[in-house]
C-alpha cells in the first residue's frame, strides 16, 4: 500500500513536469533569439558599413548610403520588417569591426569583410554566404614601369592597417623576399588619397577595391592594375555568435538573391511569378508550404526582398556593373560562377 500511495503522489507532479518541459521543448524553428527579439522590438536593423568604397559602400550627393553591400542590409531589413529602409548605418573602419560586432554596436556587418578562420573564430561570429569572390592586387602609377611585383622592390606601398590585405601583403612580399615599405592608414578614402598624391608607389586591396577606386582618379589612364592576385577574399556579411535565428535570416535572405537570379525572378517580374504553377517557386514566393514561418518572418518575406532590392544580379548591374567590375566566379552556377543557393524546401 505505502508504494501505491507514494506512487499516486507522484502522477500529479510528473504530469506537471512534463507540461512545464513541454512548454520549454517548441522546436527550434520556433523560437526567435535574443538578437531578433531586440532587432524586432526596436523596429530597424543596425548594420555596419563601408561608406567610403564606391559601389559597395559609399553616400551619394544627397549624403544616402547606397552601394552592394549597402543593399545586403536592405534586403535583411526587407525579410525582417517588409521595410528596407528600416536600417540604421554605422560607418566602421576596418579596424573597428571586430570591436563593433563584439560590443552590440551593430546587429550585422555588410562591409566588404574577408571570412578567414581567425576572424571567425577570435570574433565570435557567423559570416552569411560569400557575396563576392574577390582577391587581392595592386595599382601602381603607369609612368614606374612596373609589370609585376618583383618590380616594386624596395617600393612604398599603401595599405589599410587590420586587414587582411595588409597581412597578405606582408606575407607575400617577405615569402618572395621582395623588400618594401609599407604605409598604412585607416580608411580607403585616406589610403586612396595618399596613393593618388604620390605619398607611395603603389596601392593594394581588393582587386574590386582597386577598379572602383581606379575610376573615381582624376586621371584613371595614368594608373595600372597589375594582373597578379595573392589571395582569396571571400567577402561577406556576418553576425555575432549566439542567435541562430537572426544568422539563418541573414544566410537564407542572401541565399534568396541568388535563386532569384538562377530562376529569373525580378523585382520587375515577381507580381507575375506569384501566378506560377511550380511547385519550387510557389514555395520560394510563400504561396505555399512554411518557409517563412520556419524563420519567423511572414509567407511573402522573399517577395519583400526581392521588390526592394532585387535578385542578386540586379544588385551587381545596379552598383558594380557600371564601375567595370566583371561577374567573374560571382556569375550563378547555371552560366558558369560559384553563386550557389541550397533548395528552398
Amino acid at each position: 500500500m505505502n508504494w501505491m500511495k507514494h506512487l499516486n503522489g507522484l502522477v500529479p507532479l510528473a504530469g506537471a513536469l512534463a507540461l512545464s518541459v513541454g512548454l520549454q521543448s517548441l522546436p527550434a524553428w520556433a523560437q526567435l533569439g535574443p538578437l531578433t527579439e531586440r532587432i524586432k522590438a526596436r523596429g530597424e536593423l543596425i548594420c555596419g558599413v563601408n561608406n567610403q568604397l564606391p559601389g559597395f559602400g559609399n553616400l551619394d550627393d544627397k549624403g544616402k548610403y547606397v552601394g552592394f553591400d549597402i543593399d545586403i542590409c536592405r534586403a535583411v531589413a526587407a525579410a525582417l520588417f517588409g521595410d528596407p529602409d528600416k536600417v540604421r548605418y554605422v560607418y566602421l573602419a576596418a579596424a573597428n569591426r571586430q570591436s563593433a560586432i563584439q560590443s552590440g554596436e551593430v546587429d550585422m556587418i555588410s562591409r566588404n569583410t574577408t571570412w578567414t578562420l581567425t576572424r571567425d573564430r577570435e570574433w565570435a561570429v557567423t559570416f552569411g554566404p560569400t557575396v563576392y569572390y574577390d582577391g587581392q592586387g595592386f595599382m601602381v602609377k603607369k609612368s614606374l614601369g612596373v609589370e609585376k611585383l618583383e618590380d616594386l622592390k624596395g617600393a612604398t606601398i599603401c595599405v589599410i592597417a587590420g586587414t587582411t590585405t595588409e597581412l597578405n601583403l606582408a606575407d607575400t612580399f617577405r615569402a618572395r623576399g621582395i623588400p618594401f615599405t609599407p604605409v598604412t592608414f585607416d580608411g580607403d578614402d585616406s589610403s586612396f588619397n595618399a596613393y593618388e598624391e604620390g605619398r607611395c608607389d603603389a596601392i593594394t586591396s581588393d582587386q574590386s577595391a582597386l577598379i572602383s577606386r581606379r575610376a573615381s582618379l582624376a586621371s584613371p589612364d595614368d594608373h595600372v592594375i597589375l594582373p597578379e592576385i595573392i589571395s582569396k577574399e571571400p567577402l561577406g556579411p556576418l553576425v555575432p555568435h549566439g542567435d541562430e535565428s537572426f544568422s539563418d535570416i541573414m544566410n537564407w535572405t542572401v541565399y534568396a538573391l541568388f535563386y532569384a537570379e538562377e530562376k529569373g525572378i525580378t523585382s520587375a517580374n515577381v507580381e507575375e511569378f506569384l501566378k506560377s504553377e511550380d511547385p519550387d517557386i510557389r514555395r520560394f514566393l510563400g504561396q505555399e508550404g512554411n518557409l517563412g514561418e520556419l524563420l519567423g518572418l511572414k509567407p511573402d518575406w522573399v517577395v519583400n526582398v526581392i521588390k526592394a532590392v532585387g535578385n542578386y544580379g540586379e544588385i551587381f548591374d545596379r552598383h558594380l556593373t557600371p564601375l567595370g567590375v566583371p561577374r567573374g566566379l560571382n556569375q550563378p552556377y547555371t552560366k558558369g560562377g560559384i553563386q550557389y543557393a541550397p533548395p528552398f524546401r
